[in-house]
């Protein structure tokens, strides 16, 4: 697995996924934001790691019982004590929120390994409490039925598919208010210093159009002026 910078980790956390998914566009990338997730609370922290993932497929009723818990080697509960500290666990649920993909102690666990974050395209049971833990959580929607009901843990830290997004192990997820993106390894440091300049351009724009200001020339800077008084602001914000 790749791993970040602390200088491409801490830009990441001040911008947002709509800017990052703007920056991907621009490099051809359509699909990369995880379709059909929310932030379990709304005060949750932004979530910035690499992707460590877990892949279901639907459960076969002979071989999914409760006693697969007891193996060590269970993928789901490998994968909760396996992901790194500062990764993202990323969960492949088919898009499917009728069972879950899990609950607030093993969530618990992730957080107090110091891991950044879990993202699943299915549900999570014990939603309330995953909300108060203070630590990046995205679903699609609680769900109250064990994984086991419909999902068998198979795989761990290989390509999965989230919410319609490919998601190689090591890529970078981010994730905010407006749900969560997929960028691709080797493009982090590339995509955070442009999103990172981005975001100040955005923020210098949103406070013009804040004070009465139209939009020609100021979004995009297709005005000469416009650019002179980014410059000016940058150096008064210290930016």
């Amino acid at each position: 697995m790749s791993k970040l910078s602390d200088t491409t980790r801490n830009k990441l956390r001040t911008v947002s996924t709509a800017t990052v998914a703007t920056a991907l566009f621009k490099r051809g990338f359509r699909i990369q934001c995880v379709q059909d997730v929310h932030p379990l609370s709304p005060d949750q922290p932004t979530m910035v790691g690499e992707a460590f993932t877990l892949r279901y497929m639907p459960a076969r009723e002979d071989i999914n019982t409760i006693e697969v818990f007891r193996d060590r080697a269970h993928p789901q509960r490998k994968a909760v004590e396996e992901c790194p500290p500062g990764a993202v666990l990323v969960m492949d649920s088919r898009k499917d929120a009728r069972a879950a993909s899990a609950g607030a102690i093993l969530v618990t666990r992730l957080m107090k390994r110091g891991c950044a974050g879990v993202v699943t395209d299915g549900g999570f049971r014990d939603a309330a409490e995953i909300a108060k833990l203070g630590f990046p959580a995205f679903h699609h929607r609680p769900s109250a039925p064990t994984n086991l009901t419909l999902h068998q843990a198979i795989e761990i830290n290989v390509p999965i598919g989230c919410g319609d997004a490919p998601v190689f192990p090591g890529d970078v997820i981010l994730g905010d208010s407006d749900g969560v993106i997929v960028i691709p390894a080797h493009l982090a440091d590339e995509i955070a210093n442009e999103t990172f300049e981005m975001t100040a351009f955005e923020d210098f724009v949103a406070e013009q159009v804040h004070n009465g200001s139209g939009i020609f020339g100021l979004y995009p800077a297709t005005d000469e002026q416009t650019l002179k008084d980014f410059a000016a602001w940058r150096k008064v914000k210290g930016r």
